[in-house]
This record gives structure tokens, C-alpha cells and sequence, in this order.
């Protein structure tokens, strides 16, 4: 669940939050605040309105969950689709991390990974994951320099991460899902 709400674009997790704000106001001043105030709320006349606005309360939840909780086809555009012939993903490694563009859900296709080395010494990139068995991997890429790496990503959960000894233990892994 924190991935999905994470892929979100700013946006969408304000007008969902907006709208869950709403909604949970709505149902705390109805249980706690209301009879409160008049015991024998919503009363005998106000039974069927109070059902009406617990019906357009719900009805709105449900309507902002569709709408906001999804990217909109304009972004998804923007977003590498696998399937073009080589899709390139820039990578940056540097002490001690690996760094991705924020990337959705990629598809399954052919991938052509650009990693830069900005670190002070010498990093790799290797690719594990369902059709990843470790074998694809980098040259050692001295500071500064670049190195590319072509594979084929099926559907699944990657994890890529510089295998020069000690490294990858201090941070230098990330994950990337495809599918």
C-alpha cells in the first residue's frame, strides 16, 4: 500500500487526503459531536437526509479513490513504456547509493541502463531479479566515467546494486518493478 500511495504525484495525495480529511470529519462529528448536542439525533425527521449525506459522503470517498488513485494518462505517457526497442534509464552511483529516476511501473521490454559513476571510486551495477540472474552487470566504471548495460526485464521485482566488495552493505542497492 505504501508503494502505490508513494507512486502518486503530489496532487493526487492532496485531493485524496483532502477528501479522506472530509470524510473522516464528516463521520466523527455524526458519531460524537451531533448526539452531543441533540440526543436523539438525527431524530425521527432527520433519519432519511442523514442517510442521504452518508450516501453522498461514501459515494465521494469511492469517486476520489478512482480519480486520484491513479496516474493520469498524460503522466503515464511520460513514464519509459518497455515496449519500445531500448528504453534508457539513467542510473547514478555514487558513495554510497544508487540512484533511479523517479520511475512508475515499468513494463516488460528491453531496457537499456546508462549508469554514471559520480562517486570518488570505482562502482559497478548489477541486476538480479526473475530474468536478471546476476550475470548482467557493468564493467568496473572508474569516477566520472559511464557505462551501459542492455537487458530484458519480464515481470517482477529487481534489485540492482554495486557488487564491489563492501559496497552494496552500505547502501548501494535500490529496486525497480516491472509488470
Amino acid at each position: 500500500m505504501l508503494h502505490l500511495v508513494a507512486g502518486l504525484s503530489t496532487g493526487h495525495k492532496i485531493g485524496l487526503g483532502v477528501v479522506a480529511i472530509v470524510f473522516v470529519a464528516f463521520a466523527l462529528s455524526a458519531s460524537f459531536l451531533a448526539p452531543r448536542r441533540w440526543p436523539d439525533f438525527p431524530g425521527r425527521n432527520g433519519l432519511s437526509p442523514f442517510i442521504l449525506a452518508c450516501l453522498v459522503v461514501f459515494a465521494g470517498m469511492l469517486a476520489a479513490v478512482y480519480f486520484f488513485g491513479k496516474e493520469s494518462e498524460a503522466e503515464a505517457k511520460g513514464a519509459p513504456q518497455g515496449s519500445a526497442a531500448h528504453v534508457a534509464i539513467n542510473v547514478t552511483e555514487s558513495e554510497w547509493k544508487v540512484q533511479l529516476p523517479k520511475l512508475s511501473t515499468l513494463s516488460e521490454g528491453s531496457y537499456t541502463f546508462k549508469v554514471h559513476n559520480a562517486g570518488k571510486v570505482p562502482h559497478d551495477l548489477v541486476i538480479t531479479g526473475p530474468s536478471a540472474s546476476g550475470q548482467d552487470r557493468t564493467k568496473l566504471i572508474p569516477p566520472g566515467k559511464d557505462a551501459t548495460l542492455e537487458v530484458a526485464l519480464a515481470a517482477g521485482s529487481y534489485t540492482l546494486y554495486c557488487s564491489v566488495p563492501g559496497h552494496r552493505g552500505l547502501g548501494m542497492e535500490t529496486t525497480l518493478s516491472v509488470g
